[in-house]
């Protein structure tokens, strides 16, 4: 699986299986990364708001994996709406990361976490960070641009007022969670689909539904929710700070069913995300519910 590749629009590959660093601190992060290359990763998905991309970026260093063969995605803050204040970011982003390019530089989200689906979709600030991207993009800076959380409208004003479409939507998904009408809209807009949390965060691994159909793989209830977002044809970011975890999530060589996978699509969603519910990404999951 660490292998495998999903090509973007503009012809650059991206590997199906990435290494998600959320909520691991600057100087941790360092041996997480290493240990994920060593294992064979070669994709590692950062954000400015997760305050490690130096981190990240002395980890590929001193990883002694040749740098073109790895992909590194990082995020612009969601809070950025404004082209001067994007620009900007770009720029020290490359600089935290100590690098000459980023491989995938995306939107983090359509709303500041504050106001994050509010109802307010903010068109013009949205427009204004992509244009700070596409340039960054156009300059050699960036590799590829896309998105992350935006929802169907939110792409189109991209794709209908921007000068590049995006190549990459990265969302929540997961068993229980899937939005749809975002990943089939992307997709038919040729925008590879990422699926962060693809475990829920954790809050997934006891449902027993899944503890069940993983038993009957002979897989983990991990292993299963990496497989079965990869099958959705999308990109897996599991999180882990453990050499061993790392491993096991790149052991997803099997094939759940098609019956299987309605199963696991039928299934209503999880009674809650546990300790990180309180996350604008995860709490918005229960809003009109």
């Amino acid at each position: 699986m660490l292998n495998e590749m999903y090509t973007l629009s503009n012809g650059v590959e991206i590997p199906k299986l990435g290494l998600g660093t959320w909520m691991i601190d600057d100087e941790r992060v360092v041996q997480v990364v290493k240990d994920a290359l060593d294992l064979g990763y070669r994709h590692i998905d950062t954000a400015e708001s997760y305050r490690n991309e130096k981190g990240v970026g002395r980890g590929i260093k001193e990883s002694g994996v040749d740098r073109k063969k790895i992909f590194v995605t990082t995020k612009l803050e969601g809070d950025i709406k404004n082209y001067g204040e994007a620009v900007k970011a770009i720029d020290e982003s490359l600089e935290r990361l100590n690098m000459d390019y980023i491989d995938l530089m995306i939107i983090h989200s359509p709303q500041p976490w504050a106001n994050f689906r509010d109802g307010n979709h903010y068109f013009e600030g949205n427009l204004e960070a992509w244009r700070a991207l596409e340039e960054a993009y156009e300059a050699g800076k960036l590799r590829a641009i896309g998105v992350s959380n935006f929802e169907q409208v939110d792409l189109e004003n991209l794709i209908h007022n921007g000068k590049v479409k995006p190549m990459v939507n990265q969302i929540l998904a997961h068993i229980t969670n899937v939005p749809s009408d975002v990943i089939e809209y992307s997709q038919s807009q040729n925008i590879v689909v990422e699926a962060y949390s693809p475990i829920a965060h954790g809050a997934i691994l006891d449902h027993p539904v899944v503890k069940k159909m993983a038993e009957k793989y002979e897989v983990s209830p991990a292993q299963l929710s990496i497989r079965y977002v990869i099958q959705l044809d999308t990109v897996a970011l599991p999180k882990s700070i453990s050499k061993d975890h790392m491993k096991d999530n790149a052991a997803v060589d099997f094939t759940i069913s098609e019956e299987d996978m309605k199963t696991l699509n039928e299934l209503p969603l999880i009674e809650t995300y546990g300790d990180d519910q309180i996350m604008p990404v995860f709490s918005s999951q229960y809003k009109n519910k």
